[in-house]
């Protein structure tokens, strides 16, 4: 990505914009809040501190810091997503700040927050290296930096495997290396003081048939929605063939349910 000119860059971006405001994510995110909030409260943020919530979707996680006296600022490349975040605000009664900005070039000065974090968000984005110089720019040294990324091996990282021909843009490395302990380190090692690495499992539990979750993720799901559209009808039985039989042999539930561990990367820092 570093050898492609500014149009090329543009063109990708333009292309991972579409992706993610297509469907419905934040009707999809609602099913992922349990361990949405366990990865927060693991964070132990104080009441009072400024943090900065990057690829914060539709307001997920800051409006969980913001419940609790956190001053949240969001920012998302999905406009449509970022109008849902400060809608969400608006009806809780909350004091969070969303604004449309790319996490490549963050509008922000420098050491502008005590806590930047980005829960299966940044991870997406085109050039990994300009993604981890403005975490560091705009966190305060002493400050938290944390992220949590899907893993290449997890029951995500493979899902993608299924999707990604369709909708990855060219050039673009694969976003689940930054579940790779060793890609961490080489992209966060030298900006940091201390560094945690902790592999965990994300909770997806839905109350019907793994048919039925597939349809959920076609129809909320932004990378899976562009991946069908791409596709002509037999390319869409084939792929909807793929993905039911990807989530019914990882299903742990019965009776109609869907229960699937997905293996995510936690990454804790402290910025140096």
């Amino acid at each position: 990505m570093t050898s492609m000119t500014i149009a090329e860059v543009d063109s990708v971006k333009a292309r991972l914009k579409s992706i993610w405001t297509a469907g419905d994510y934040d009707r999809f995110s609602r099913y992922m809040e349990g361990s949405a909030r366990e990865f927060y409260e693991r964070l132990n943020i104080a009441p009072g501190c400024q943090l900065l919530d990057v690829a914060c979707g539709s307001g997920q996680l800051a409006l969980m810091a913001a419940k609790d006296g956190i001053e949240v600022t969001g920012v998302d490349i999905a406009v449509n997503l970022v109008e849902r975040a400060q809608t969400r605000a608006r009806a809780e009664g909350l004091k969070a700040r969303f604004e449309e900005a790319d996490a490549e070039s963050l509008p922000f000065d420098d050491a502008s927050f005590d806590v930047v974090v980005s829960l299966l968000g940044a991870m997406f984005t085109p050039r990994p290296q300009l993604v981890a110089q403005e975490l560091f720019r705009v966190c305060v040294p002493g400050g938290t930096i944390a992220m949590a990324n899907w893993t290449p091996q997890g029951f995500i990282g493979q899902m993608f495997k299924c999707v990604a021909k369709f909708i990855a843009p060219s050039g673009m490395p694969s976003p689940v290396l930054w579940g790779d302990e060793a890609v961490v380190r080489e992209r966060l090692g030298h900006g940091l003081s201390e560094l945690n690495l902790t592999r965990r499992q994300y909770l997806f539990d839905y109350p019907f048939p793994p048919s039925e979750v597939v349809e959920f993720f076609r129809l909320n799901y932004g990378p899976t929605n562009q991946a069908f559209a791409s596709l002509d009808e037999a390319g869409r039985i084939q792929l909807r063939r793929d993905l039911e039989t990807l989530w019914s042999v990882h299903n742990r539930a019965e009776g109609g349910s869907t229960t699937v561990f997905a293996e995510y990367l936690e990454v804790i820092g402290v910025r140096a």
